[in-house]
């Protein structure tokens, strides 16, 4: 019987089993130099905003996944990282805590800046992340932004979050939780 003459779903049974077999052919072929990479490259990663790495915190744009301490618009709103000094050892500090997180790569670290990347590792969406030393307040400003889409399903505020316990956990040199 010719492929036409198929039942339509014996032929889709048999396209999926070439796609997989594909999948597996070039798996294989591209060996594990790629496989911590996301499926889709960097289809999903999007162009770093022009306020991002200049040294201090980009505004959040209009949509809602986004996080920055001192934004007034509530949805954007989150406290800063408290830190004791020296605060140029504090942000240090977090950014090790921050760069050992999962998808998490340093993009710039300076003693009073840091900018960080962070990609899923399905879809290879990137957020930015970056921290600030505020010396008048004795905090961390922190602003946490996804580059492309519109919702984050919280995950910059739960990364915000997380990183504030992990750091506080360790200043005080008990394990997070």
């Amino acid at each position: 019987m010719a492929h036409a003459q198929l039942p339509i779903a014996r032929r889709r049974g048999a396209c999926r089993l070439r796609l997989v077999g594909l999948a597996a052919i070039a798996a294989l072929t591209l060996g594990p130099a790629t496989a911590g990479a996301a499926p889709f490259g960097g289809l999903f990663a999007g162009a770093r905003p022009a306020g991002v790495g200049t040294g201090t915190l980009a505004a959040c744009p209009e949509t809602p996944n986004c996080v920055q301490s001192g934004a007034r618009d509530p949805r954007h709103a989150i406290a800063p990282i408290a830190a004791t000094p020296p605060l140029e050892g504090a942000l240090a500090e977090l950014v090790a805590i921050a760069a050992a997180m999962p998808g998490a790569r340093v993009v710039a670290a300076r003693p009073d800046y840091a900018h960080l990347e962070f990609e899923t590792p399905l879809m290879g969406f990137v957020d930015d992340v970056e921290f600030a030393i505020d010396a008048t307040g004795g905090t961390i400003q922190v602003r946490s932004a996804s580059r492309i889409g519109n919702s984050d399903f919280g995950v910059n505020r739960k990364r915000v979050e997380d990183l504030r316990k992990a750091f506080a956990a360790a200043r005080r040199g008990a394990p997070a939780r």
